[in-house]
C-alpha cells in the first residue's frame, strides 16, 4: 500500500498536512499550470457546444438548417485555384472544420508535443515514464476490447475511436474540484493525454491515408527541407514558417496523408531558441529603462498624459526586445492556445456532435458499435491507465504523483475515458458520411464516445469528490 494511503488521519484534511511549498518549486510548474487552466476553462466551451448541438440535432423545426449548414460549399479562390478544395471539388464546411481548422489544432498540438519534450514534463524520463506507460495501457486495453467486440462486423475499422483522452474536457472535470486535487495529479493528466495524442498522431498517419500520389509528397518533402533548413539557420519568421506549412498542408490534403499530420510536422520545425538570449535581452531594457531617471523626470511624467517621442522610442525598444525574448515556438503555442480552446475546438464540436436521436432505439445504446465504444471508454481506459501505472509504480521504475494514493490514480484514470474530440474525430475519419450503410456507423460511433465520456467523466467526478481530502492540496498554489 502507499505510505500516503496507509495514514487516513494523515489525510483527513489537506490544510494539516505540511502546507509550505517553496517559491522556487511552484515556478518550475508555472507553464504546466497556464496550460491545464487554458484547457480546463476550454472544456466548458465544449460541454456547451456539445449540448447545443445535441439539442438542435433533435429540434425537428430547425435540424435541417443545422445538417444543411455544414455542406456549404467553402472557398479561397484566386482565378481558377481553390485553395480550400480536395481532388478539385470544394471542400464542405464540414470538411473545412475538420481537415482545416483541425490541423491547426493539430499544429498547436505538435507545438505542445515539442516543447514538453525540450522543457516539459517529457524532458526528464524519469518523471515522464509513469504517465508514457499509463498512456501505453489506456491505448492498448481500450482498443483489445474493442476489437474482441467487434471482430468479424462492419464496424471492425474503429478500433482506434476509444483510445483517446480529451485534455480539456478532463482537466474540465477536475476544476470543478478547485484546489482540492493535487497539482501533480493534474500535471500527470496532462502529460497522459499529451502521449495519447501522439499515439492518435501515429495511428492517424498509419491507417487512415488512402491513395497516395507521390509526386505531391515529393513537393512537400522538399518545403519539409526548406523549413527544417531555415530552422537550421536560425530564421526566426513566424510568417515564413506559417506559410510555407500552408503549402504543405494543402499538398498533404491532395496527396492522400491526412492533412492534420502536416499540421503536427510542420510545428516539429518551428525554432525553440529565441532571437535574443535573456541576458543580452535584460541589457537592451535595463538601457532602455535607464533613461527614465531622477526627480525631475518623475515629476514631469506625472504631468504628462502622453508620452515625448524619445520616451516612445525607448518602450518600442523594451517591446520589440520583450517580443525576440520569446521562442516562435512559445509564442505561437501560446498565441494559438485561444483561438484552439475557445474557437476551433467548440466548432468542431459543434459541427460534429449533432447526432439525430429519434430514429434509433433507445436499446442500440448498448449494443453494437455503440456498446464496443462505451466499454473501450469506460473500461478499457480505466483498467490499461490504472493496471499500467500500478506495475510502473510496483517494479519501481518510477514514483507515484506527490500526495496522492491509488484511489485517486484509479478516479484520473476513470477520467481518462473521456475521450470526445480526438475520438469524434478519429470516428469520422474510420466512417463516411457519405455512404448511407456507414452514416448509421458514425452516429451510433459518436453516440457511444457522448454517453462513455459522459460515464467516465461524473464516475470519476464524485469519485474524486468522496476521497480527496477536504480543503486545500499541500502543493496547491495561488494563480
Amino acid at each position: 500500500m502507499d505510505k500516503h494511503s496507509s495514514h487516513p488521519r494523515r489525510m483527513a484534511d489537506w490544510n494539516t498536512a505540511g502546507h509550505a511549498v517553496l517559491e522556487s518549486g511552484t515556478s518550475i510548474f508555472f507553464s504546466a499550470r497556464q496550460a491545464i487552466k487554458r484547457h480546463a476553462s476550454g472544456g466548458n466551451l465544449l460541454i456547451a457546444a456539445t449540448a447545443a448541438a445535441l439539442i438542435i440535432a433533435n429540434i425537428s423545426a430547425i435540424n435541417g438548417y443545422y445538417f444543411d449548414f455544414w455542406e456549404q460549399e467553402v472557398r479561397l479562390q484566386l482565378g481558377d485555384f481553390n485553395l480550400f478544395s480536395h481532388n478539385g471539388h470544394p471542400m464542405s464546411l464540414l470538411s473545412f472544420i475538420n481537415d482545416a481548422l483541425m490541423a491547426i489544432f493539430f499544429f498547436s498540438i505538435g507545438l505542445e508535443i515539442k516543447r514538453e519534450v525540450l522543457v516539459g514534463e517529457l524532458s526528464s524520463f524519469k518523471q515522464a515514464l509513469l504517465p508514457i506507460v499509463g498512456a501505453i495501457g489506456g491505448m492498448v486495453v481500450p482498443v483489445l476490447i474493442y476489437y474482441m467486440m467487434s471482430k468479424g462486423t462492419d464496424y471492425a475499422g474503429g478500433a482506434a475511436i476509444p483510445m483517446a483522452t480529451d485534455i480539456a474536457f478532463s482537466l474540465g472535470v477536475l476544476a470543478m474540484l478547485g484546489k482540492r486535487v493535487p497539482l501533480s495529479l493534474k500535471i500527470f493528466l496532462t502529460t497522459l493525454a499529451v502521449v495519447d495524442d501522439i499515439g492518435g498522431i501515429i495511428v492517424i498517419a498509419a491507417f487512415y491515408s488512402t491513395h497516395i500520389d507521390v509526386m505531391l509528397l515529393v513537393y512537400a518533402a522538399v518545403l519539409f527541407g526548406v523549413l527544417l533548413l531555415g530552422s537550421r539557420l536560425h530564421i526566426k519568421s513566424k510568417i515564413f514558417y506559417l506559410l510555407i506549412g500552408g503549402v504543405i498542408w494543402f499538398l498533404f490534403l491532395n496527396s492522400g496523408i491526412h492533412p492534420t499530420i502536416a499540421g503536427v510536422l510542420v510545428a516539429f520545425c518551428v525554432p525553440a531558441t529565441p532571437v535574443f538570449a535573456p541576458k543580452k535581452y535584460i541589457k537592451i531594457i535595463r538601457s532602455s529603462i535607464s533613461n527614465f531617471k531622477g526627480e525631475e523626470e518623475d515629476v514631469d511624467l506625472e504631468k504628462r498624459t502622453i508620452l515625448g517621442k524619445e520616451q516612445m522610442n525607448w518602450l518600442k525598444q523594451v517591446e520589440s526586445a520583450s517580443d525576440k525574448v520569446i521562442s516562435p515556438l512559445q509564442d505561437l503555442e501560446d498565441s494559438l492556445h485561444p483561438i484552439v480552446n475557445y474557437f476551433i475546438l467548440p466548432l468542431f464540436a459543434f459541427a460534429n456532435a449533432g447526432i439525430f436521436l429519434l430514429d434509433m432505439a433507445p436499446a442500440s445504446v448498448f449494443e453494437g458499435i455503440s456498446l464496443a465504444v462505451i466499454l473501450g471508454l469506460v473500461a478499457g481506459k480505466f483498467i490499461g491507465i490504472l493496471l499500467f501505472s500500478w506495475l510502473t509504480v510496483k517494479l519501481r521504475l518510477a514514483p507515484m504523483p506527490a500526495h496522492s494514493n491509488w484511489s485517486m490514480m484509479a478516479s484520473i484514470a476513470m477520467l481518462g475515458g473521456i475521450g470526445f474530440t480526438v475520438s469524434i474525430f478519429i470516428a469520422t475519419l474510420s466512417f463516411s458520411a457519405s455512404d448511407p450503410a456507414q452514416l448509421s456507423l458514425l452516429s451510433h460511433a459518436k453516440l457511444g464516445i457522448v454517453v462513455g465520456s459522459l460515464l467516465s467523466g461524473i464516475i470519476a467526478f464524485f469519485w474524486l469528490h468522496a476521497t480527496l481530502p477536504k480543503g486545500v492540496a499541500p502543493d496547491a498554489v495561488e494563480d
